[in-house]
């Protein structure tokens, strides 16, 4: 891997014009944020060496380079996941790279399922925590010493200072937004109702297929996370309702700007 994240670096590094300060991973239906992007330089998935390739619908699979908030950004427009058959290291492979072209925060969206029973469809949620329920972890085999410790502390996964500025700007504008524990599940079906009280009875508020992998891998490299959820579809609900990734998108799309607000904010304090 190392070969290989060097060969990807050796390729971006010299075409882009300035470092990036802050990562930003956008999830399902969010790709939007990047019309606020100063962008400097583009690059397809397919070409760049050693990057996986999105196979999911609401995912452009862009790397884009810019300004958001004053700040240089490297921004995923489009994200991989486990359930696309790719492994844990494949998904969080890009993170590796920002790391290396110099990111000091990350930032991630996603759209997750509601389980906590007072949130409702179109909600953001801020992460405060995660519980991993993926059936590997993207640390798993020889340890990259170069990066991080064999045994990384995950006592604080996302950063307590960010939370704070993004609860303070949802306070300001009056957006139904909620600070609370994401859990991460393999995919790519949707819950059974089972599997949905199982979750909330573990302690989230929300489940989706992602971000957890990514903040392990930020984290095992020191760096500071920020993450939010849209809320797009609620489980484990006294009615049984059923879902589809179409309904999902559509609430993402209609939230998008509401998150892109705070988003930008957060950015702009970093």
């Amino acid at each position: 891997m190392l070969k290989q994240i060097k060969e990807t670096v050796d390729f971006l590094a010299p075409k882009i014009n300035q470092k990036p300060e802050v990562g930003i991973v956008l999830g399902s239906g969010l790709g939007g944020l990047v019309n606020e992007i100063e962008i400097e330089h583009e690059f397809h998935y397919s070409d760049i060496p050693h990057f996986p390739v999105s196979t999911v619908e609401g995912h452009s699979g862009k790397l884009i380079f810019g300004k958001l908030a004053g700040k240089n950004v490297v921004t995923m427009q489009g994200r991989f996941h486990y359930y696309e058959g790719y492994t844990l290291q494949q998904v969080t492979y890009p993170i590796r790279i920002m790391q290396q072209l110099g990111i000091k925060n990350l930032t991630l969206s996603n759209a997750s399922g509601g389980v906590n029973p007072t949130y409702q469809i179109g909600d953001l949620m801020i992460l405060d925590d995660h519980i991993n329920l993926l059936p590997a972890n993207p640390l798993t085999g020889l340890n990259l010493n170069d990066f991080g410790p064999r045994f990384p502390d995950m006592s604080e996964p996302y950063d307590k200072k960010l939370i704070d500025i993004a609860s303070q700007v949802a306070k300001k504008n009056s957006f139904r937004c909620h600070v609370g524990v994401y859990a991460a599940v393999s995919g790519p079906c949707f819950e059974t109702r089972a599997e949905y009280k199982y979750i909330r009875t573990i302690g989230a508020d929300t489940v989706g297929m992602s971000t957890v992998p990514e903040v392990i891998v930020a984290r095992h490299m020191s760096i500071p996370c920020f993450a939010m959820s849209i809320i797009t579809d609620l489980g484990g609900m006294e009615e049984v309702q059923t879902v589809s990734h179409e309904e999902v998108l559509q609430v993402a799309n209609e939230a998008e700007g509401r998150m892109t607000t705070i988003f930008k904010e957060v950015i702009s304090k970093m």
